[in-house]
C-alpha cells in the first residue's frame, strides 16, 4: 500500500491543511504483477475530537483493509471544529470537506468521481461531520458511515461551563463548533431537515451506522436510526458491545469497508508472503 502525507492550500480556510492518504495502486500480485484496478473508489474519512489526520492510521488496521478492497482513503485534519461552516470565524470546514477537498484529490489521484464510489465517513465528532456534510451534498456522497456519531443536538449541547469535564463546557462547545445552543434550534442547521429534503428528492445516500452498546452516544444513535429508517433511507446498523474506543472502532471500519466494496484481493505484503 502507498501512505503518503501531505499539506494542501485550502481556499475555504485561508490556510494549509494536513491530509493522510492510502492509495492501494503500488498492490502485486505473487508473481510481482502490478493489480492496479484505478480510478478507486475513496472514503473521505474524519476523525474524531482531540484528533488529527493520522488517528485512523494509527488507531486501526485502516491501511490493510483499504489495500485488500481497493479503495482510497483521504483523511484531513479537522481540529476541533465538527467539520462545519463558520462564517464569522473565516473557517468554512463543510465547504472544505464536502466540496473542495474531493475536488482536488480528485485532480491528485485517480479517483473515480461516480457518486456511488464516493463515500465519507468518521467517529464521533467525525460520524456528526461525515452525516452532516453527506447529507448536504448527496450528489457527491452515495454512502454515509457514521461510527459512534455525535449529533450536536440540542440535549447534547452543555447548558454552562459548571463541568470537570472539558467536553461539557458550553464555552468550548460554542468555541468548537462555531454555534450557540439557539443556533441549533434553527431548521437549516438540523440534520433532520436533511434527512427528509433528501428522501422528498429521492437523493438519499447509503447509511452505515454503528455504535457500542456501553456507548455514552447509544441513545442519540439509536434516534438518528429510527430517524433514518422512518424516512426510507437503506441502512445498515451494527450495535455490538464496546465503548467509544478505538477497540471498538478498529472492529467496524473493517465491517464499513466490507459494506463498501465487499470483495477482497490481497497483495503481497509483509503479512501475505507466499499465498496463492
Amino acid at each position: 500500500m502507498a501512505v503518503m502525507h501531505a499539506t494542501i492550500y485550502s481556499d475555504s480556510l485561508k490556510r494549509t491543511v494536513p491530509i493522510t492518504i492510502i492509495l492501494p495502486s503500488d498492490k502485486v500480485d505473487q508473481d510481482g504483477r502490478r493489480m492496479n484496478k484505478a480510478p478507486y473508489k475513496s472514503l473521505y474519512l474524519l476523525h474524531g475530537i482531540f484528533g488529527d489526520q493520522t488517528d485512523w492510521l494509527y488507531g486501526t488496521r485502516i491501511a490493510r483493509w483499504a489495500m485488500d478492497h481497493d479503495i482510497a482513503v483521504i483523511m484531513p485534519a479537522g481540529e476541533n471544529h465538527f467539520y462545519l461552516n463558520q462564517p464569522g470565524a473565516g473557517f468554512d470546514y463543510q465547504n472544505f470537506i464536502g466540496s473542495e477537498l474531493v475536488e482536488l484529490t480528485r485532480e491528485m489521484f485517480p479517483l473515480s468521481k461516480h457518486r456511488e464510489d464516493t463515500y465519507i465517513g468518521g467517529l464521533s465528532m467525525g460520524g456528526f461531520g461525515a452525516l452532516n456534510n453527506g447529507l448536504k451534498n448527496p450528489e457527491t456522497f452515495g454512502g454515509i458511515i457514521a461510527l459512534s456519531s455525535a449529533s450536536l443536538s440540542t440535549n447534547q449541547f452543555p447548558d454552562s461551563d459548571d463541568s470537570d469535564n472539558i467536553l461539557g463546557m458550553k464555552s468550548f462547545t460554542e468555541a468548537c463548533s462555531g454555534f450557540k445552543k439557539s443556533d441549533l434550534e434553527l431548521e437549516e442547521n438540523q440534520l433532520e431537515t436533511y434527512i427528509r429534503k433528501n428522501a422528498q428528492n429521492n437523493n438519499c445516500p447509503r447509511m452505515y451506522l454503528a455504535c457500542g452498546t456501553d456507548d455514552f452516544l447509544i441513545s442519540g444513535n439509536h434516534q438518528l436510526r429510527d430517524l433514518f429508517i422512518e424516512n426510507g433511507y437503506d441502512v445498515t446498523y451494527d450495535e455490538i458491545p464496546g465503548g467509544h474506543d478505538w477497540t471498538f472502532w478498529d472492529r467496524q471500519i473493517e465491517k464499513a469497508i466490507e459494506w463498501i466494496s465487499p470483495s477482497v484481493q490481497a497483495g503481497l505484503s509483509s503479512g501475505n508472503v507466499g499465498k496463492k
